[in-house]
């Protein structure tokens, strides 16, 4: 029997733990099995002849359960974040009968079985979720299995396409890409092996080995995980409602950091641009066009004149970018940022190739030379991203380029695209095998870029986007996208769905490529539309595709471009919406694109159809053509149509029924309906971010005698410091709505600050949904004028009403606190 082992991650209570240890020496009861149970701080240790057993407190409603066997080979946690192994002690207590344990945090506790150490979780008395035979290791195989109920649906295993539900499916645990994918996937680019339940609690298998996760179906009541190797380790949260599950879910793996403000513009983005002249001109038609622009991507063709045979060469092909310099500094003057992407194959074709073998900056082979192999693109290594050595040669050429003025990175093919089982990496002094660790490839490749720019360039935030990772990868700032979807209806369809399984563990910036990526022979303006007006809507807004079909609206007829750039633009003026929606992700771990189930217990969780854009916005994609009437599922409340003020009402409180309505579109519209009771701050149109002003805002408020009090929190900064939330360097304009028989009153306040902070803002409030005469306006106590129309445009504090729109419309300036009263 191995001596007793507490968790490396407890070492740093060992001070207190004379205070706070509690020692249960067990012999003779079930002298054979049960050896010990010791209690230090929040940690809970019980040591039998065939496992050690540790079960850790890692907020109110979360535990770590690690087991460890004898000849079974552990690997340090990925999923969890380096902050939640420091933090304060978590108040727990253990009691026991002659049948079992109980240890118990604040919002959960684990009742651990004494004969079979078998371990039931529960939450205010109700339960779970029960380990079936639990704890499983073989030589080739290790897992848990977990006892499913009847009625229990469950979401979880990451960018799937099967619906919201997965019970009775078999997933593998690979992360591999789907070109081309449309309405059905059970492997694709970026899995998570977790899940989470209409009971109430989430868990996720903290292993980063080939694996399965299988959500009753070889057995309709056992949920279980399986992998080749790696950590016995799972992580379990609970909550009142999904909501809850989330934030402490994402609590434990890790905040997403808050991005550049300028990653919430539009994209100009393909495979590829081909030369300097083509980047330059191409953004040029953006400008002529008034379309806004803050970003271009450039693909592979950076560095090579082919698809094929260059990939690795890490450096400008200077044939075709012959001052590179040059053009950024011509792009950021015109507030452009320009993206590189890079992928971690280095060809033996390539420039880098003598170099990183000579850097021994490959994944080896069991002979112990780089490990070789052929894929799509060429004859190739793979860069060991595990191993210290290795990443410093690799980030050189992302500081160069950097130096250069790159202000973001695109990591592609980080799956690995191929990734050989025997591949050899170096990680914490020992040796594992590509198998072993291939679902954190990518997080790892990720954790580098984002640590290493960040001590590069600590001022700023660093722009991360890749498609594959691991849970907790968020907190690395990873902008994950969903792959290389068919450019088809089909293709759009489960976007929704994609982004919402992501979401609601963590990876808060999933989004598609906007379009659609893969094949099409023919252009289909309608498909193109939809799926742009679809993406103002969801975290990032990057149109990407093969280059058969121009992906950037520029380059279609007026009609087209017409109504893609008012959306385009309906993007940057929800800015500050958008921007405080992605504080709030920061802040408490909350989703951008929220399931219509998110704040309820309900076990209605199959909806991908329609989403919350935070909490105001109803949102609801077209997936197919010639639609001029939706069906929409309301959840309770009243609701405002965006584009005409049509009130909807549904006074139910049974979120697993709502009411169904038809909704009337056209062409130039996407079905969107705002919920009474909600303030959206609006800017000015913008060319690009960088002209974003927000001492001039337009701020709607959405109305309803129904809603008799309100609040919203917008969020400000200076878009781009890297220490705005842990150095509290930002302002929140806190707004409240209380209406009465006396009438509305608006409350605005602004707390914080910043260096550069507006010291007034500008505001027009736009007040939707008021049906009767305006009599009197009120400002900060004071009267003012009820002006026409024409005179309104031109004051500076005045009130206007529009009896055909009912909206009130008041100008106003905000320094520190303002009260408006309408009566």
């Amino acid at each position: 029997m191995r001596a007793t082992i507490i968790n490396p991650f407890y070492t740093s209570v060992k001070s207190v733990c004379f205070t706070f240890c509690l020692l249960v020496l067990l012999a003779p009861l079930n002298a054979a099995e049960l050896l010990s149970t010791e209690k230090r701080a929040q940690a809970l240790h019980i040591s039998s002849e065939k496992i050690e057993l540790t079960i850790t407190a890692l907020n109110d409603s979360t535990f770590e359960v690690s087991y460890e066997a004898d000849g079974v080979k552990q690997l340090p946690s990925f999923a969890l974040s380096e902050e939640v192994k420091q933090r304060d002690l978590i108040v727990t207590e253990l009691s026991q009968n002659e049948k079992a344990f109980t240890f118990s945090a604040k919002n959960i506790s684990a009742v651990i079985n004494k004969d079979s150490l078998g371990v039931s979780f529960y939450s205010d008395g109700k339960l779970l979720v029960s380990e079936e035979a639990g704890f499983f290791a073989h030589d080739t195989l290790r897992g848990f299995r977990f006892a499913l109920q009847d009625d229990e649906k469950l979401m979880g295993g990451g960018q799937r396409v099967l619906g919201m539900d997965r019970r009775g499916h078999r997933m593998p645990l690979y992360n591999r890409a789907h070109y081309g994918y449309t309405t059905e996937s059970s492997q694709m680019y970026y899995s998570l092996p977790a899940v989470m339940s209409t009971n109430m609690y989430a868990i996720g298998f903290d292993n980063s080995a080939s694996g399965f996760l299988d959500i009753g179906h070889t057995e309709s009541d056992v949920l279980q995980f399986e992998a080749v190797g790696g950590r016995t380790s799972y992580i379990i949260s609970s909550g009142e409602t999904y909501a809850e599950i989330v934030k402490n879910f994402v609590d434990v793996t890790g905040k997403q950091p808050l991005p550049p403000r300028w990653a919430l513009g539009n994209y100009a983005s393909r495979f590829g641009y081909k030369s300097q002249k083509q980047t330059l001109e191409t953004v040029e038609q953006f400008r002529k066009d008034d379309i806004p622009l803050d970003a271009v991507v450039l693909d592979l063709y950076w560095f090579g004149p082919d698809i094929k045979g260059h990939m690795g060469n890490l450096q400008w092909d200077k044939n075709t970018f012959p001052q590179p310099e040059k053009m950024i500094k011509t792009l950021k003057k015109n507030g452009v940022k320009t993206i590189l992407i890079t992928e971690p194959f280095i060809l033996s074709t390539s420039t880098q190739w003598d170099s990183a073998v000579e850097n021994d900056a490959l994944a080896r082979s069991l002979g112990g030379g780089p490990r070789r192999f052929d894929f799509y693109f060429g004859n190739t290594g793979l860069v060991d991203v595990f191993d210290e050595a290795a990443q410093d040669w690799f980030w050189d050429f992302y500081a160069a380029l950097d130096k250069q003025g790159v202000a973001g990175w695109w990591g592609d093919l980080g799956e690995p695209e191929v990734h050989p089982g025997d591949s050899i990496h170096h990680f914490n002094g020992d040796k594992v095998t590509g198998d072993e660790i291939h679902n954190v490839y990518g997080h790892q490749w990720a954790k580098m870029v984002y640590e290493r720019q960040t001590k590069l360039t600590p001022n700023e935030r660093p722009f991360i986007m890749m498609r594959s990772g691991f849970l907790g990868t968020q907190r690395y700032g990873i902008i994950p996208w969903t792959g290389d979807v068919s450019r088809e209806w089909g293709g759009l369809k489960p976007q929704v769905e994609l982004s919402l399984q992501m979401s609601m563990f963590g990876l808060a910036y999933t989004h598609s490529d906007l379009g659609g990526f893969a094949g099409g022979e023919v252009f289909d303006p309608e498909l193109y539309i939809r799926w742009m007006q679809y993406g103002v809507f969801q975290p990032v807004y990057r149109p990407h595709a093969q280059d058969n079909i121009a992906p950037e609206p520029v380059f279609h007829d007026q009609a087209t471009k017409d109504i893609v750039r008012e959306f385009v633009k309906l993007r940057y003026r929800l800015l500050p919406y958008n921007y405080s929606l992605s504080f709030e992700n920061s802040l408490s771990g909350l989703p951008m694109m929220r399931p219509t189930f998110l704040h309820s217990a309900s076990s209605d969780i199959e909806n991908s159809t329609s989403y919350f854009w935070g909490d105001a916005f109803l949102v609801q994609p077209i997936t197919d053509p010639g639609v001029t009437n939706v069906k929409m599922k309301l959840p309770p409340g009243v609701w405002f149509n965006f584009w005409n003020d049509s009130r909807y009402k549904n006074l139910s409180d049974d979120q697993e029924t709502p009411l169904e309505i038809e909704v009337s579109v056209s062409l130039k519209e996407l079905p969107v309906l705002v919920k009474a009771g909600s303030f959206i701050p609006m800017a000015k149109d913008m060319q690009s971010t960088e002209a974003y002003d927000p001492s001039d805002l337009t701020v709607h408020y959405y109305h309803d005698p129904s809603v008799t009090q309100t609040t919203y929190t917008m969020y400000d900064d200076d878009g781009q410091s890297a220490d705005s939330i842990k150095q509290a360097n930002y302002q929140t304009i806190d707004f409240q709505a209380m209406s009465s028989d006396a009438g509305l009153q608006l409350d605005t306040q602004v707390k914080g600050s910043f260096a550069d902070a507006p010291k007034s803002r500008d505001i027009t409030f736009v007040v939707h949904g008021v049906n009767e005469i305006v009599s009197e306006v009120l400002v900060n106590g004071s009267a003012v004028k009820v002006l026409d129309a024409k005179a309104f445009v031109k004051s500076h504090q005045a009130a206007y009403w529009n009896e055909k729109t009912q909206q009130l419309r008041v100008k106003a300036r905000l320094e520190s606190r303002l009260e408006l009263l309408i009566k």
